[in-house]
């Protein structure tokens, strides 16, 4: 049988003496996280009682608060305005950023009701594996798939907003307005010369494809007319060509832009702009997208 001992000790002066020593006074960094904390709190309030921000918690849960909150620390927020759109997926507003610049702030639903769609964009994506069924898991990527493919699409020559900022499940890009609003879709306004138009998007559907890019979604409905230029819109759902539908939708895409124009009066066929579109080597491209005009 072992025997126990106890370890030889300093005897102190008096019992508990000995937490005299323990430093209790906050530190620069326990100030400041208190400081914080209430920063944050001023700024949840202030959000929760301007009224374009009532809205249900499916949209301003406590970490959405958090992510408008790092975005506002990081300079890319200074104060929010309106809503531009209200959607099954996301909420759109405006909000003021740096040197007086006016953007938008897209902000994602955890709870979107398209999860499933969205997973069938996801599913396949080489560049989201290992996602999973987890809801939060795949908005965030979603997200974050968005500020990548507007990345990808303007590197390629596409006209799009310009990404700025995402953070968790928010995403700060150029807003295209004037005085009078948001910039018009195609659908909302009188396309004046629809043939340059139908040249400069199915040059913007070959550059996305020749950049590995497909839309996904394209008509009428996400491309805007914005200072004499055409600027396409919502590439949450784009995908890479290696995706396994990526042929499906980029058919889809090609008659919905034919049906469209058609529709203007001119003779599209569905079949001539796919080929346009999948035929990198085509040299009859044409660069007017500078001058279009609806």
């Amino acid at each position: 049988m072992p025997e126990f001992e106890f370890l030889d000790v300093d005897e102190a002066d008096a019992p508990g003496d000995e937490f005299e020593e323990i430093e209790l006074e906050d530190t620069a960094a326990d100030e400041a996280g208190r400081v914080a904390d209430r920063e944050f709190n001023e700024f949840r309030k202030r959000i929760k009682n301007t009224e374009q921000f009532k809205l249900e918690e499916s949209v301003f849960d406590e970490a959405t608060y958090g992510a408008l909150y790092d975005l506002v620390q990081d300079g890319h927020i200074v104060a929010f305005g309106g809503p531009i759109s209200t959607g099954k997926e996301a909420n759109v507003y405006t909000a003021l950023g740096p040197n007086d610049t006016e953007v938008a702030v897209k902000v994602y639903r955890i709870n979107a009701s398209d999860f499933v769609d969205m997973r069938g964009y996801l599913d396949g994506d080489p560049r989201f594996r290992g996602i999973g069924s987890d809801k939060k898991k795949v908005v965030l990527a979603w997200v974050r798939k968005e500020y990548a493919n507007l990345m990808r699409a303007q590197q390629a020559g596409v006209r799009v907003p310009n990404p700025i900022a995402v953070e968790r499940n928010v995403l700060v890009m150029e807003y295209l307005g004037t005085e009078d609003g948001r910039a018009k879709r195609l659908s909302e306004v009188d396309v004046e010369n629809p043939e340059t138009a139908f040249e400069v998007v199915r040059e913007y559907m070959r550059r996305l494809y020749s950049s590995g890019l497909v839309h996904g979604d394209l008509s009428e409905y996400n491309v805007v007319f914005h200072e004499g230029q055409l600027v396409v819109l919502d590439l949450g759902q784009g995908v890479t060509v290696h995706h396994p539908n990526s042929r499906e939708f980029l058919e889809r895409d090609c008659e919905n832009v034919a049906s469209f124009f058609g529709r203007q009066g001119l003779p599209v066929d569905t079949d001539d702009l796919l080929e346009f579109v999948l035929d990198e080597d085509d040299e009859d491209e044409d660069e007017s997208e500078g001058e279009s005009s609806p």
